[in-house]
């Protein structure tokens, strides 16, 4: 990843249009910033979100509140906590994300 032409700034997340995505269960709310190719997001789960697709785009994914489970297209699954991340190279391993009865807030740079 490199990082260019992107002058020092803050974000006030409360002030980024959120963008509503489904998944096979519960909801999605993106609120996005763009950095050249570099995506920046806070993400919210819903309770009980399951993830229609198997993502190959590589994150950076740090959870903020709730609890994650990551599932990989291998079988492996793995839950993360308020904390804890993981990261994931573009095409490296197909992943998908579900969350409990609390749902999930997320950081992401992609």
């Amino acid at each position: 990843m490199q990082m260019s032409e992107i002058p020092f700034g803050t974000t006030d997340w409360s002030t980024v249009n959120a963008t509503e995505h489904k998944g096979e269960t519960g909801m999605a709310t993106w609120r996005t910033r763009q950095f050249g190719q570099i995506r920046v997001r806070m993400v919210e789960y819903s309770p009980n979100y399951l993830a229609d697709h198997w993502c190959e785009k590589g994150h950076i994914l740090l959870v903020l509140d709730g609890r994650l489970e990551t599932e990989l297209a291998d079988g492996r699954r793995v839950t993360l906590l308020p904390g804890q991340s993981y990261q994931v190279a573009d095409g490296a391993e197909p992943h998908r994300s579900r969350t409990g009865a609390d749902g999930a807030r997320l950081f992401i740079v992609d």
